[in-house]
């Protein structure tokens, strides 16, 4: 199979009865505080909250009666694995997915759950792909790459075609790119409907593998980022030759850009996006000149992050918008002083989420105390507010962390 427009097509008509044609819905608070028009391909409301499972099901229903008897095979530790586990189970193929040592167990069990036979092995993705191929040779079972193959690509850029059908008049389309899969697939079917549409690819700074490719300059892999779905070192090199040809520019973003976006997303849009779906945001929003004036389409690939991931990215992102704080007081120990506090608070339409009252660890007198009160608010303003009004009350007040 080739990686051209008219397998694109192909595989929308071969895929298209079960997969959800996911919408592709203006993001209105973020186009308000952004100052363009921004649409977003919600692939999180996808069966398995992520596009791979387009590519997984593309490649399975290209498979013989023998292969699908014998089963395929595939080695991720994240969408990849519940995009073949789901289709193949619902197609009656039996499926093995290899994971690294020490992968989530919440993912683990979601794949499990969707019906496929887990194998951990090895310390990171290297290793699985060796026993993958392994055990893909020993028990004859079909191999499913997860972005270099032209059935899985072909797959994914069924999105394109469904998200240009609903916003036809779209100027330029965000992608994140990992490996290159769905961006080959995207961009090839955005430019077979609409040659002139600008293409961009969004990278985390710290596997920004294929922007260095295309930059011809060194890749070295960073030590983590939270878009794990494309952190990939060893992009396709046919997914490339697409994205060179295609795809007008790519632009990276940091950890904390990308962390930032995540949470813009959930806060203004009320939308749970993995990593790879906030370096798209990110990308939009570091380069934000460059989109001005244009109708704006950004693919939200996924929305699999972990609930602890997502719960501390949530406190985070309040703390940095001031809708959390911590205040330090300096007082008397004397009774009474910590109802006045919290009066003060209570009054200025703030709230008391938790105190930290102690006596014995601290650098002050013997007759004064430390106390530190963390404080819900309205945003940084209102803390300043809260602050200068309880300094007007004579209490010593340290803002705890930038505010």
């Amino acid at each position: 199979m080739a990686i051209d427009f008219g397998s694109v097509c192909a595989a929308h008509e071969k895929i298209k009865d079960a997969v959800i044609r996911t919408p592709t819905v203006k993001a209105t608070r973020l186009s308000l505080h952004l100052g363009i028009e921004l649409y977003l391909k919600l692939e999180n409301l996808q069966h398995t909250n992520a596009f791979k499972a387009r590519g997984a099901l593309n490649k399975l229903l290209t498979l013989n009666k023998e292969q699908k008897e014998k089963g395929v095979i595939a080695c991720s530790a994240g969408n990849h694995a519940q995009g073949v586990a789901y289709h193949a189970t619902r197609l009656g193929v039996p499926s093995i997915i290899v994971m690294p040592n020490g992968t989530p167990f919440n993912k683990i069990q979601k794949t499990e759950d969707f019906g496929a036979k887990v194998v951990l092995y090895g310390n990171n993705f290297d290793e699985s792909v060796g026993e993958t191929m392994r055990l893909a040779e020993e028990k004859d079972m079909t191999f499913i790459h997860p972005f270099d193959d032209d059935a899985v690509v072909c797959g994914q850029g069924t999105l394109g075609l469904e998200m240009i059908e609903q916003v036809p008049d779209l100027d330029t389309v965000v992608v994140p790119i990992g490996g290159g899969g769905l961006m080959a697939g995207v961009a090839t079917a955005l430019k077979g409907i609409k040659p002139d549409i600008e293409i961009i690819g969004a990278q985390a700074e710290n596997f920004d593998a294929v922007m260095a490719q295309v930059e011809k300059r060194k890749f070295k892999a960073g030590p983590s980022t939270l878009a794990e779905g494309i952190a990939v070192k060893e992009p396709s090199s046919k997914d490339i030759k697409i994205i060179k040809k295609l795809v007008d520019h790519i632009y990276s973003a940091s950890e904390e850009e990308i962390e930032n976006a995540i949470f813009d997303l959930l806060s203004d849009e009320k939308l749970v996006a993995e990593g790879a779906a906030g370096a798209g945001l990110a990308v939009i929003q570091k380069n934000l000149n460059h989109f001005k004036g244009k109708k704006v389409g950004l693919v939200l690939c996924g929305g699999n992050i972990d609930s602890r991931t997502l719960s501390t990215l949530i406190m985070r992102g309040l703390v940095r918008d001031g809708r959390i704080a911590r205040l330090r007081f300096e007082i008397d120990d004397t009774p009474g002083q910590l109802s006045d506090i919290s009066r003060i608070i209570g009054e200025a339409g703030a709230n008391v989420i938790e105190v930290i009252h102690q006596r014995l660890m601290q650098t002050v007198s013997l007759k004064r105390a430390e106390l530190d009160i963390v404080i819900e608010a309205r945003d940084k303003n209102h803390v300043k507010e809260l602050v200068k009004t309880l300094e007007d009350n004579r209490f010593v007040v340290h803002i705890m962390g930038e505010v």
